[in-house]
């Protein structure tokens, strides 16, 4: 069989071992790590990776051959943790953060997530599509090429609604793979405050038509103090459950009420945060096979010093991946590269152990690992192109966008920065 594409004379291919479930421990800290290497391209599936003249005999006069020399090659980067649709812009809090403002004083003011609540409900589904899609537009320049978004600043089905339609046709409209998360339990509104159960029972009320219309893959909420109880979100999940969603929990990231324990119980692909996590409940993680979608964007835009413990979780043998967690007000941010080298640089993960969390374990969170993640042979031919000489040196030079190229499905989408048209 020959090729339709070859990228050749690539200084490094960082290929990562799909073992037939997420990566843990200690294996999170190995991958193959090719020299002078090439990327064999077959119906925008990939055909072969290997090291020096090894793709002569899978050309012929129609293979297109692209030349890269001294450049690296990944698998397109996967962004397992994101809430991209949402109104209006919260840049004004910034300075009362700065000068010391507690988050309960800005909600008090008429910020925070209520006023994005507020402006998503305003907003029509043209204004929320083109704010969406320009984020998406700054994550394939920086090579991302898969992405899990959720719904959440919706307080009505009709909202919740709209949010998940942006995603299902810019799904349809856009390179990047979008997986949808449906997180009305996202927060209580103030008009729920005083019986959060009502708003409980909202939320299972609208997974059936959310199911019926095929617009989520997975339900989420948000197991905090002053939002859901670690029993609400237990509720919550079971029910999305028996609607057939695959289940996500924000845990641990303020206070620890619980929601470890329930993401085991529940069996949820992933728990996000873990910000304060202790050792037993890591080793509950790691037990129950539930992945840590962890976010020290949020931790770093929240001027805060509890980075989730990553090199504890390793040690106990859990999976973990690095996500954005972009969303208007804790991480707002498009830049994975930047939460990659906050991987390195304060949470101590060696470059290995970081390219795996966005790639390969990053894959079996959203549940596609069996056609992203890694280069095995007839998975989809999305690669992110780094104008680096070694993996290294794309996390050692930090705040910077180094992706020179992005292909998805063998097709070159990114060029220099900016999208191929």
């Amino acid at each position: 069989m020959k090729a339709d594409k070859i990228l050749i004379n690539l200084e490094q291919v960082f290929s990562p071992k799909d073992i037939g479930r997420p990566l843990r421990g200690e294996e999170m800290n190995e991958a193959d790590i090719l020299e002078n290497a090439y990327i064999a391209i077959k119906d925008g599936k990939i055909l072969e990776v290997g090291e020096g003249k090894g793709y002569e005999n899978l050309k012929d006069d129609n293979t297109e051959i692209v030349d890269l020399t001294g450049k690296v090659a990944t698998p397109g980067l996967i962004d397992a943790h994101t809430h991209l649709v949402y109104g209006g812009s919260r840049e004004n809090e910034f300075a009362m953060k700065l000068n010391g403002m507690e988050y309960l004083e800005i909600l008090e003011a008429g910020g925070g997530i209520l006023s994005t609540l507020k402006a998503t409900d305003a907003a029509s589904f043209d204004e929320l599509y083109d704010k969406t899609r320009d984020l998406l537009e700054h994550m394939l320049v920086h090579g991302v090429t898969a992405v899990e978004a959720k719904s959440g600043y919706g307080i009505t089905l009709e909202t919740e609604l709209k949010e998940l339609e942006v995603l299902e046709k810019l799904n349809k409209d856009f390179p990047t793979e979008l997986i949808r998360t449906f997180m009305a339990a996202h927060v209580i509104h103030e008009k729920y405050k005083d019986n959060s159960d009502e708003y409980v029972n909202i939320v299972i009320d609208m997974m059936p038509e959310v199911a019926k219309r095929n617009l989520a893959e997975f339900c989420d909420v948000f197991c905090e103090k002053g939002v859901f109880t670690a029993e609400q979100s237990e509720r919550i999940l079971e029910a999305a459950k028996e609607h057939g969603f695959k289940l996500r929990i924000h845990s641990d990231e303020i206070e620890n009420i619980g929601g470890v324990d329930v993401a085991a119980k529940v069996g949820a692909v992933s728990a996000e945060h873990l910000m304060v996590v202790d050792e037993g409940e890591i080793e509950t993680l790691a037990k129950a096979n539930v992945i840590g979608n962890l976010l020290p964007g949020t931790t770093f835009s929240l001027m805060l010093d509890t980075y989730a413990p990553a090199r504890k979780m390793l040690d106990k043998g859990m999976a973990i991946t690095l996500c954005t967690d972009s969303n208007p007000g804790s991480c707002p941010t498009a830049n994975l590269q930047f939460i990659m080298q906050l991987g390195c640089l304060e949470m101590k993960l060696t470059p290995i152990e970081v390219f795996n969390a966005v790639t390969i374990n990053a894959a079996y969170s959203v549940d596609r690992a069996k056609t992203m993640g890694s280069f095995d042979k007839g998975k989809r031919a999305n690669i992110t192109i780094f104008d680096a000489h070694n993996i290294d040196y794309t996390l050692y030079f930090f705040g910077t966008n180094l992706c020179k190229q992005v292909y998805v499905d063998g097709e070159l989408v990114v060029e220099d920065r900016k999208l191929v048209k």
